[in-house]
């Protein structure tokens, strides 16, 4: 009795759990996580198959079910959503959806066909027990590629450390909870484990949970506002004051051209006065026409929101960034940015805000295009600044 009635609340909680996952997805739909979400699902069911199977002894279709969702669509669902989520390669991501629906659908019937052997109990079965060796060489399969997969995924993240280690370090976290959950999962799929196996499954439904919740909250990078939103790379005990005025062998290009040109500004100054409009004349402007991809709208309205409050906190020589809706067509954006001049718009560039808007919006956006200009006069109220950041 003591298991069915654990069965019976593993099943309660793994609907609960998915009902609110799939809610806060609705609500910030990634890619990423709607893989997760039918993991979830997934296991879901295998655990309401588990139930009667507790109580009235598991049958071919309860095993059939149950090993579906644990030993195939929870952990190859893991894995892909860990792709989506860690890797930015658009080539890399769609090689793994080619991957991942092969390894689903021939599984998929493999599992659902071929003949069993032995005979049930009521405690979890154990993979091996029953299935013959195709599809143990399937699951095997399955197994191999979602093990490589999150290690490659893990190995992309660490690349990424030296540029945004609190992102990076983020990342591996989530990436680390999925793991966690994709071997309970696994393992119990392989071995059964009895009452512990209810267990390990509830275990893995609360990694994902965890996971989830960490992925739909991620940091922001530390930022230096003497060096204009970019991190000192001295880490916590680094002197500011060293950082701004010695730069370092590790200090970006970008970074030292525009130390060096103030300094020679600051010379030119006493030399002569600037001509009439040659400070428009050296800033750079930049038109960008997003379109949307169909029903992504709010994903991308989402991460424009985002960058807009980095630029306007972290990037002082980005004088104007703005995000635009188009009423005529509503699948369009169209984002208009003012700098400084060129070395402000390649800074920009650079930023761990500008790079997280392009992982995250990539999903929502179908096509875009990009318009380079040069500012050779403009006019402004003195109001401008107040209207578009009333803070």
């Amino acid at each position: 009795m003591v298991e069915v009635g654990l069965a019976f609340v593993c099943a309660l909680v793994a609907w609960s759990a998915t009902a609110a996952l799939t809610a806060r997805c609705y609500r910030s739909p990634q890619l990423s996580m709607w893989a997760w979400v039918a993991s979830v699902v997934g296991v879901t069911v295998a655990l309401s198959a588990a139930f009667p199977g507790a109580l009235l002894g598991f049958s071919a279709a309860t095993f059939r079910i149950f090993q579906i969702g644990v030993a195939l669509l929870g952990p190859v669902l893991i894995a892909w959503g860990a792709v989506e989520y860690a890797v930015r390669s658009a080539r890399a991501r769609f090689g793994t959806r080619l991957v991942v629906t092969t390894l689903t659908i021939v599984p998929l019937v493999v599992f659902s066909l071929d003949r069993l052997r032995g005979s049930f109990t009521s405690g979890y079965p154990a993979f091996g027990d029953h299935y013959d060796i195709l599809p143990r060489f399937g699951a095997g399969l399955v197994h191999a590629f979602v093990a490589i997969a999150l290690a490659a995924c893990a190995i992309v993240v660490a690349r990424r450390m030296r540029d945004a280690p609190r992102t990076s370090r983020h990342e591996l976290m989530v990436l680390g909870l999925v793991a966690a959950a994709a071997l309970l999962e696994i393992l119990v799929a392989r071995f059964g484990m009895g009452v512990l196996g209810q267990i390990a499954v509830v275990g893995a439904l609360g990694c994902m949970w965890a996971a989830f919740m960490q992925a739909t909250n991620p940091p922001q990078e530390r930022r230096s506002r003497r060096s204009g939103g970019r991190r000192a790379r001295g880490g916590h005990g680094a002197d500011p004051e060293t950082d701004f005025d010695e730069p370092d062998d590790e200090e970006d290009d970008v970074r030292r051209k525009r130390r060096r040109a103030a300094e020679y500004d600051d010379y030119d100054a006493y030399d002569e006065a600037p001509a009439p409009g040659g400070g428009a004349a050296r800033m750079s402007s930049v038109i960008t026409i997003y379109t949307l991809s169909e029903g992504r709208a709010d994903l991308f309205d989402e991460c424009a929101d985002d960058i807009v409050r980095e630029v306007g906190r972290y990037e002082p020589d980005t004088l104007l960034f703005a995000c635009h809706t188009v009423p005529s067509a509503p699948s369009q954006r169209i984002v208009y940015a003012i700098y400084r001049d060129e070395l402000a718009y390649n800074e920009h560039q650079q930023q761990p805000h500008v790079l997280e808007f392009g992982r995250r919006s990539a999903p929502a956006v179908a096509a875009t295009n990009v318009i380079e200009l040069a500012v050779s006069g403009a006019a402004a109220t003195e109001t401008l600044a107040g209207m578009l950041l009333p803070r």
